[in-house]
């Protein structure tokens, strides 16, 4: 937009000598001939209008007032208002029409303030406004949402006798929906004694702008009932009505009328046609639309690739946003956006990095908007490296930029990085929105720091976005991972609302603390209640019946979900079943589950039936399930231990030396343990054997000094179960798994009575757990583990999850 203040301008010098005013004595009729003064009638660009200024000059023309009033208005709608101005200040004598056409500049290309300013200087001088004045000035305060300003004008219009005038009275009803003041905008509409065919198409805009679609479909009706018949603007209105009411019969049936009515070969009409099916999940109905189309814009190509995209078809997005280039169109930042967003939901990052240097060549790199979608692209194709680096380079960091980057960091199991930048985000002026902490929660959940769990609920109450549904359920989901369950119950028990999501988490909690029971009795109530279970709901209560060992209860759950709710189990429905068969023993059920699986069984199948084989020491089944896992991962070295650990729990230590010679010969590594405590506001963390912490000595002192004490308890070091985690028999480096370390740790260094927590990134190994259970009574402290599956609450001697993990 340009401004008066524009960089551009035009050689220009007001003369100095002037002629009476206009009214005064008439221009002489050669003015009007003159080809340099028709010329500008007709200037479509600046340096039309600087040919055509030239000869006024030399002719001297531009000292007629009917040529000072043209080159005010040619001016300023050009947006030269610096020297629209200067020629209005240079005119001694100003006719009414002089400050006419520069307020309509002013509108048009100034800041609001700045054309109030002039409109006010103007009544001052005792010019009184036209109707189309104010409606300039209507539409200024509509598209900056001045509510304030525009019920200034409002007052205005109605002081200066126009409130029966039809388009003046339109823009008010267009200035009140566009400040979303939809119904003032009624009541104008209400009170005029006429109303034309653009006023009604004003309000059912408006209605349609404001999210109220059933208003805006009532109003066409009322509309057509008044004797108007409704036109393609009126089509193009409503058309978003009927996706967002839901409505796809409304909306075919307004499609049949645009057809009946001609309309059909209009782009506008068909592009929201395409939009209002791609929104109604009717795809095919849309891409019908758009291939019977003879002609077609940039913004018609944008709707069907941004369709495909919200329709879950990315595939077909990038297809047609191939066959878009491929017409030698020029893309827009809703092509590349939608383009994106498919690469994204595709995990295409070889065509993801191909957008983004060409949106880069398109002079996008500084739109805020495109580089967020390039940021997300990036942290969804796994490569949050590369979209830090956008990120970094990024000059305008908008909130959805950190918000992205934070999520970015959490889905990527980052989530220290992702703390830190909601800790930079607060340094900056940008203020955390309800996005931000439900894309931080769950990074604070995953590293489990009861403290930091505290202090962000107490963070969301400061900001007010507690009462916030899915931040609440964020916070639930928070507390019962970082082992606080009573806290997490007494938040969803205080929601006045709850969401699948809220309900989803408390199950969850419940299930990975062990407490499967009291998921169950949750999921009964939840059934009672409004909320209908979803897939999420379902993957829950299986996988905390699995953890408590409720088979029977697991299996009618998993036949009540397509019975019951016609949901469709998915893979790791399917998974947590084989988990819940397999951890009870029931081995041979679990194998005739797989074989009858609809789908082909994926890795997760078949790695939940490895590890029940290596609990329930089954070397066929363990090899068959092996076998099947090295077809699809060959590079995972972690199935090799277990079926490794498989052979040497059955003493067959050939074949245990085989796998592990054949994992040695392909470079393959388990994943490393690691445990981390969280003391005084500070996050240690431990690997197994590590010698480098500033306090190794009185740690391992304090390990042997514990390990002492529980032998006379009666522990006995599980040498087997070390191959399970460590791969080590020695008692000495059982002695070092990082939990242990962790723990010692922790006992050190608080005070006694306290809780410990720990997070290990791995399963605790049998010996860890018999040892934590032994220390938990020599130290009378409650100890709880997180591991990569479940809690474990050591208490006097024993473990909430009964052994049964």
């Amino acid at each position: 937009m340009a401004s008066s203040s524009s960089s551009t301008s035009l050689p220009f010098t007001p003369p100095s000598s002037r002629r009476p005013p206009q009214s005064s004595l008439p221009p002489h009729p050669s003015v009007f001939s003159h080809p340099s003064f028709l010329l500008l009638d007709i200037c479509l660009h600046p340096k039309e209008l600087y040919q055509a200024l030239s000869p006024i000059l030399k002719h001297r023309l531009a000292s007629e007032p009917f040529v000072q009033n043209k080159l005010v208005a040619v001016f300023s709608r050009f947006g030269y208002l610096r020297e629209a101005s200067a020629l209005f200040a240079a005119v001694p004598d100003k006719p009414d029409e002089l400050h006419h056409c520069l307020l309509r500049g002013h509108a048009h290309h100034s800041p609001l303030e700045e054309s109030l300013s002039f409109y006010s200087q103007m009544r001052l001088a005792g010019v009184n406004p036209l109707a189309c004045n104010l409606t300039y000035l209507l539409k200024s305060c509509g598209d900056r949402f001045d509510l304030e300003r525009g019920r200034e004008v409002h007052c205005q219009l109605i002081s200066n006798g126009f409130s029966s005038n039809l388009q003046a009275m339109t823009s008010v009803i267009n200035m009140y929906a566009k400040c979303r003041e939809v119904e003032d905008a009624r009541k104008m509409f209400d009170r005029m004694p006429e109303r034309d065919l653009v006023t009604w198409n004003t309000l059912v805009a408006g209605y349609a702008q404001n999210w109220l679609a059933g208003e805006a479909l009532e109003l066409v009706a009322g509309m057509r009932e008044s004797g108007q018949r409704p036109d393609s603007i009126t089509i193009v209105s409503v058309l978003p009505a009927c996706a967002d009411a839901g409505s796809l019969r409304i909306g075919k049936s307004i499609h049949g009328f645009g057809i009946r009515s001609g309309f059909e070969n209009l782009v506008n009409i068909s592009t929201a046609v395409i939009d209002m099916y791609a929104k109604r999940g009717a795809i095919r109905f849309a891409r019908s639309v758009f291939d019977g189309m003879t002609v077609k814009n940039v913004v018609t190509w944008n709707s069907m690739i941004v369709g495909y995209v919200s329709s879950h078809e990315p595939g077909e997005a990038l297809k047609l946003y191939k066959m878009f280039l491929e017409e030698g169109l020029n893309p827009t930042d809703v092509t590349v956006m939608g383009a994106l967003q498919a690469c994204a939901e595709l995990g295409d990052l070889e065509e993801g990095r191909e957008i983004h240097n060409l949106l880069l060549r398109n002079g996008f790199g500084s739109d805020t908007q495109v580089m967020n979608s390039l940021l997300t692209m990036y942290s969804k194709c796994r490569r949050s490296d590369l979209a830090a680096e956008v990120f970094r380079n990024l000059h305008s960091k908008s909130a959805v930029s950190w918000n992205a980057m934070i999520l970015g960091y959490a889905q990527n199991d980052r989530p220290i990085e992702a703390v830190n930048l909601f800790f930079d985000m607060r340094r900056t002026n940008i203020s955390p929105d309800s996005f931000t902490l439900v894309s931080v929660i769950p990074a604070l959940a995953s590293i489990s720091l009861p403290r930091r769990a505290k202090w962000m609920h107490g963070f969301s109450i400061r900001i007010y976005l507690d009462g916030n549904i899915f931040v609440r359920t964020a916070l639930i989901d928070l507390y019962s991972k970082c082992g606080a369950l009573k806290s997490a119950r007494l938040l969803f028990d205080l929601a006045g609302e709850r969401h699948v999501t809220t309900w989803n988490a408390m199950i969850d909690g419940y299930g990975s603390h062990g407490l499967g029971q009291m998921s169950v009795d949750l999921f009964e109530e939840m059934k009672m209640s409004s909320v209908k279970p979803n897939d999420v709901t379902f993957l829950n209560i299986l996988s905390a019946c699995s953890h408590a060992g409720l088979v029977e209860a697991g299996k009618r759950f998993f036949r009540s979900m397509k019975d019951d709710y016609g949901l469709e189990p998915g893979m790791e429905h399917y998974g947590a079943m084989v988990d819940l068969l397999g951890r009870s023993g029931r081995l041979e059920d679990a194998w005739s589950f797989i074989d009858r699986m609809p789908v082909k069984p994926s890795i997760t199948i078949y790695g939940a039936m490895l590890g029940a084989c290596k609990i329930h020491k089954n070397v066929p089944l363990g090899e068959a399930a092996a076998r099947k896992l090295f077809e699809l991962e060959p590079k995972e070295g972690g199935y090799h231990v277990l079926l490794a650990n498989i052979y040497a729990s059955e003493s067959l230590w050939e074949d245990a030396s085989r796998v592990r010679k054949t994992m040695e010969k392909r470079g393959l590594q388990k994943t490393p343990g690691h445990s981390f405590v969280e003391i005084k506001n500070q996050v240690h963390t431990f690997y197994s054997g590590m010698t480098n912490h500033p306090q190794a000595k009185k740690i391992y002192a304090k390990l042997h000094e514990l390990m002492e004490e529980i032998k006379l308890m009666g522990y006995v070091a599980d040498k087997e179960s070390s191959r399970d985690v460590e791969d080590e028999v020695k008692e000495t480096w059982l002695n070092s798994h990082s939990e242990k370390l962790a723990i010692a740790f922790g006992l050190m260094n608080t005070s006694p009575g306290s809780t410990i927590q720990v997070r290990k990134n791995l399963r605790v190994c049998g010996d860890c757990h018999d040892w934590t259970k032994l220390v938990s009574r020599a130290a009378g402290r409650e100890i709880i583990v997180r591991d990569m599956h479940r809690f474990h609450h050591f208490r006097d001697g024993g473990c909430s999850c009964g052994d049964y993990w």
